[in-house]
């Protein structure tokens, strides 16, 4: 089920600008070795960044020794599925590219309610 996303479809590239994913492929695909599940793409906000570097994931700041630049709302990137879940419970969500994101998301989430912060893309 690598390449499958949420509504049972091919899984389409999250973003390359930043480069996301858990092997910075572009892609929100996920396997043993991403013990994260880096699974959802989402569409940053500044909520969420502001709720992701309370709970301890500073997404915002870059870091150049990891070869990040940091994020800022409007950027897409590939999300822990749990995290994902704590902010949709905290009311922070950010919106999701169903498209992109990876079946095993819906082993943190409902589907209803990833399609409820759907991102309107085009």
């Amino acid at each position: 089920m690598a390449g499958v996303n949420v509504l049972g479809e091919p899984l389409e590239p999250c973003g390359f600008a930043p480069l996301t994913g858990f092997w910075r492929d572009g892609s929100c695909r996920t396997g043993g070795e991403d013990l994260g599940v880096h699974a959802v793409c989402a569409v940053m906000t500044d909520e969420f960044l502001a709720f992701s570097a309370a709970a301890g994931n500073d997404l915002s700041t870059p870091r150049p020794e990891l070869g990040f630049g940091g994020l800022v709302a409007g950027d897409r990137w590939c999300l822990c599925a749990g995290r994902w879940q704590e902010a949709f419970e905290a009311g922070v969500a950010p919106p999701v590219v169903l498209g992109a994101t990876h079946v095993l998301a819906l082993e943190f989430s409902s589907l209803a309610d990833l399609r409820a912060h759907a991102a309107s893309v085009g």
